[in-house]
């Protein structure tokens, strides 16, 4: 059975219809968007400083707007990408062209949030997780980071997600 966050992509990333105009910073921040941002935030500096990841959310909790965010999505993200990094790791490394340890700490974390949405959070259409992936890349990695984020997760997509992928892409033949 089919629910309204199954079809529609606002309803599945937390956005709600606006009356007018969306204007400054919130056009286009979803409560979700807002999640993965502060998940990338707590997993850079897991990576840089490898503190408990209850000392990074508590840090986090405390941020301006964390309250917009879906926190049920940010624990998920933040703590399941922590608990599983090196699963998350073994998943990606078959689409790197190179280690592991020379991604940069921005897109390591996009990477493990793009791979946890793909392998966990199966309300999130697979495309939705991959363009969500690139948007951050986009906003915090490097030049072109968000290329490198679309074609690992692209290529990643279809080992998690394989009914999904291969009925959104059109068959060979």
């Amino acid at each position: 059975m089919s629910t309204p966050a199954d079809s529609n992509p606002n309803v599945a990333e937390g956005r709600t219809a606006r009356k007018g105009p969306a204007t400054g910073r919130d056009r286009a921040k979803s409560a979700r968007r807002r999640a993965r941002e502060f998940a990338l935030q707590g997993l850079y500096e897991w990576q840089i400083n490898r503190r408990e990841a209850s000392s990074i959310d508590a840090h986090i909790r405390e941020q301006e707007d964390f309250a917009k965010c879906d926190r049920p999505h940010y624990d998920a993200l933040l703590h399941g990408c922590i608990d599983q990094a090196a699963k998350l790791d073994a998943d990606l490394v078959k689409f790197l062209d190179r280690p592991i340890e020379e991604l940069s700490p921005v897109e390591h974390a996009v990477l493990w949030i793009g791979a946890y949405e793909l392998a966990h959070c199966l309300d999130v259409p697979y495309k939705v997780a991959i363009n969500e992936a690139v948007e951050l890349a986009k906003s915090f990695g490097g030049t072109d980071g968000h290329k490198y984020v679309n074609g690992v997760l692209d290529h990643l997509a279809p080992g998690l997600r394989p009914d999904e992928v291969k009925a959104a892409r059109p068959s060979k033949g």
